[in-house]
């Protein structure tokens, strides 16, 4: 991470105004955002989201006018800015074209789509046009995966954008807004929306029953179906909350967000003292590859906010917090107006279902930075800081949010509880394995016949899955590789994956004897067509841009492989590196506050050895890597992405 320098602002852009100030009915919003916080500075994020909404960008002025109404120093505030990405600029144009770069999207072509919007604008770099209509800029997973490549328009998703798309987008805004219609701070033109959809699954959903039913994410939809009587029934009931506990942790539920721990025997960690209590949701879904969570928050939010209720009586937490990524603006909105609904019908505030129990949430959008899915990093981002993951123990159970007993809980997790607390812990175990229980939301992308969002009981042959379920390999193409759990997952050879004897399971132990993992339930598929050179670079060009910095085997070790990676891609790697980037990744495992060194190395270790004769052959012949063209056709891994 560079140094900030605190006294120096970024150079403004011009026709920046000398000062900057929010209307009296917007002061009054940012009080009543303030209230939500134990501290006053914790509204850091969500101020700066004002700023942007009110002048469209984020800028010097801005700044300091932020610093004095939450009474701290313009350099905190400038600091906490620097380290979020996703943040309008002062020298973004009117329309920020975001290209997805990451894995999934390089995979389906995204590469190309850059160079065509790169000619139309006349931009060689990430910049922004002359006129200041347009911005274009690589970004990093918009959890978007299933509908790649993907692209963001300010804060509009364009899905499955080809290049001529892209470019016809540009005359299309370009007409707009020399129609004099193109008012307001922030762009108005927006790109048709996105639509929803699940393939078919011989599956019965749990979860995604609902999901594609007009009005699902609305309360109304949501009250006709029964919900909120669940957590109505348990808040009346006067159950002890150690009971709920215990009959969370027999039902075997375990998280949903990547590590798999039991999520019963996490609640059971709270430490007893007389500390106020918060939940926490992880609502931060940015691993490469991972797209449930989103789907799940636009489609059915109630459905988490009955489970957050469950969540607070068992924990007896007064407050929790939806930390929702800031990629996200369309679950951040429909998250707010189910909350709205939520209070107007006395289901949220000091009387819940009209009861002594109190239970508030509050929505806080994150800025765009990884490592703010780690539990830790997002509640340092939570409290108005850096997303600066923290040194376990303590754990958050015992010392997070503010000091105080916090649990994290994913919003996947979370939503599997109104269903315990319905049906019970037996019927939960129902169906998955004796460890695994439950069904599980995957998302699949890559070179399937069929992405998407597939809920599945845990315990499913991954073989019969990508093949019964998801159509196989598009054009009869063979399998190469599979990655299981997200960019952080060692792969899977096609060797493994399609074995018959002892078939890989979709379950957290079969992956693991595997040598590999669940994690967030993101498949990624690879053809024979892809270049593991490719993948391994953009992998790890992506956990080099998104270390925090904090700890050296990690901020220099992910700069150094992804530099090797990068070196081999451009043909002018040697044998001898393909050992010194094992050797190195190997030097960053459980060496780190957090597990992004390790999420780094894991796929980048497993990738080396495993298609060890296929970096060798690349070395040896200098590589077939050209500027500007994919290696193997459309988009096989974005080695220069």
């Amino acid at each position: 991470m560079s140094t900030v320098d605190p006294h120096h602002f970024p150079e403004k852009a011009p026709g920046t105004p000398a000062t900057r100030e929010f209307r009296p009915a917007v002061k009054a919003e940012l009080e009543a955002l303030c209230a939500r916080y134990p501290k006053r500075d914790a509204a850091l994020l969500p101020a700066l989201r004002l700023l942007e909404r009110e002048f469209g960008t984020v800028d010097e002025p801005g700044m300091q006018h932020v610093a004095e109404l939450l009474g701290v120093s313009a350099a905190r505030v400038y600091g906490i800015f620097s380290f979020y990405t996703h943040f309008r600029r002062p020298n973004d144009g009117r329309y920020v074209f975001q290209v997805c770069s990451t894995f999934s999207c390089a995979l389906g072509g995204s590469e190309a789509v850059f160079d065509e919007l790169s000619a139309k604008l006349g931009i060689p770099k990430d910049g922004t046009t002359e006129n200041r209509l347009f911005s274009r800029k690589k970004v990093e997973c918009l959890a978007n995966c299933d509908m790649a490549p993907c692209m963001q328009i300010n804060e509009d998703f364009v899905d499955r954008v080809t290049p001529a798309q892209a470019t016809a987008l540009v005359t299309e805004i370009e007409a707009f807004a020399s129609s004099g219609r193109d008012t307001g701070p922030l762009g108005a033109f927006h790109p048709a929306p996105q639509t929803y959809h699940l393939p078919p699954n011989p599956h019965p959903p749990r979860l995604a029953k609902h999901f594609l039913e007009p009005g699902s994410e609305t309360f109304a939809h949501y009250q006709r179906r029964g919900g909120y009587q669940t957590a109505k029934n348990l808040l009346h009931s006067g159950r002890n909350p150690d009971e709920v506990i215990e009959q969370v942790f027999q039902s075997g539920l375990r998280g949903r967000g990547g590590a798999g721990f039991p999520t019963g025997q996490k609640w059971k960690f709270l430490a007893k003292n007389d500390k106020p209590r918060y939940l926490v949701v992880n609502a931060d879904e940015s691993e490469p590859g991972t797209f449930k969570d989103k789907m799940l928050m636009e489609r059915d939010p109630h459905t988490l906010l009955e489970g957050i209720i469950i969540a607070a009586y068992a924990i007896k937490a007064k407050a929790a917090y939806i930390y929702i990524r800031g990629e996200f603006p369309l679950g951040a909105r429909i998250l707010d107006q189910a909350i709205q609904d939520a209070y107007r019908n006395g289901i949220l505030g000091p009387n819940a279902f009209g009861t002594s129990t109190q239970i508030d949430i509050t929505v806080h959008r994150g800025g765009g930075a990884y490592i703010c899915g780690e539990e830790t990093g997002l509640l340092s981002s939570l409290e108005g800081g850096r997303g600066h993951p923290r040194i376990k123990p303590p754990f958050p159970a015992v010392e997070g949010a503010w000091g105080s007993p916090t649990i994290v809980n994913n919003v996947e997790t979370l939503m599997c509880l109104p269903g315990i607390l319905e049906h019970g812990s037996a019927w939960f175990r129902s169906v998955g394995t004796e460890k695994s229980a439950g069904t599980k939301l995957f998302s699949v992308s890559g070179h399937i016949v069929r992405p998407g969002n597939y809920e599945l009981p845990l315990g499913v042959p991954m073989k019969e899955f990508l093949y019964d379920i998801c159509g196989g390999i598009p054009g009869g193409k063979k399998l190469k590789a599979v990655c299981p759990g997200g960019s952080s997952a060692p792969f899977l050879t096609a060797e493994e994956v399609l074995r018959e004897e002892n078939p890989i399971r979709l379950d957290f132990d079969s992956l693991a004897a595997n040598k590999s993992m669940l994690g967030s339930g993101a498949i990624i598929v690879m053809d024979e067509t892809t270049s593991m050179v490719d993948v391994l670079w953009n992998i790890l060009r992506f956990y080099a841009h998104e270390s925090c910095g904090q700890c050296t085997p990690c901020r220099e070790g992910t700069g150094w492989i992804a530099k090797m990676a990068g070196r081999i891609a451009r043909g002018g790697g040697k044998l001898s590196d393909i050992d010194l980037l094992d050797e190195v990744a190997w030097g960053m495992v459980g060496r780190t506050i957090c597990v992004l060194a390790d999420a780094a190395a894991m796929p980048a270790r497993s990738i080396v050895t495993k298609f060890r004769p296929e970096f060798e052959a690349f070395i040896a012949k200098g590589g077939p890597y050209r500027p500007h063209q994919p290696h193997h056709g459309k988009g096989t891994g974005g080695a220069h992405a």
